[in-house]
């Protein structure tokens, strides 16, 4: 499994509990440092991110993805219609939550999010409507 990391770095403990989750060995995490310039538009910088990674576009297509994503919504969304365009589906995301009462603060995996069975899912209600 692979990981695309837009954010902090995931510590070991993190991978072992996406792991447990997946039931998956995470095989590669791909960092990718997100710092944009708020001066120029965000599609093409974050379309610079993405191809800078020189990830495998058929390793994009066939192993199972994870994508930890920025925290600014702008980019995420962005990020987002970027993978799904060179993927062909949503790929999962993960969620992290800090520990409470951790010192210094930690954060662990709250839960991986199945992009692709929410976006099926809300196909549906377009024929309810």
């Amino acid at each position: 499994m692979i990981i695309i990391n837009f954010s902090h770095p995931l510590t070991q403990d993190n991978l072992r509990q996406i792991e447990a989750i997946t039931k998956y060995k995470v095989s590669q995490v791909i960092n990718i440092h997100t710092q944009l310039d708020p001066a120029l538009e965000f599609a093409p910088q974050v379309r610079a991110l993405i191809s800078d990674a020189r990830i495998d576009p058929v390793l994009l297509q066939t192993a199972p993805v994870i994508v930890n994503l920025p925290s600014l919504a702008a980019i995420a969304a962005l990020v987002m219609a970027e993978l799904h365009g060179r993927m062909g589906y949503f790929p999962a995301i993960l969620r992290l939550r800090l520990i409470e009462g951790a010192v210094p603060p930690r954060f662990e995996v709250a839960e991986l999010i199945d992009l692709q069975a929410a976006r099926d899912a809300a196909r549906t209600l377009r024929r309810e409507g």
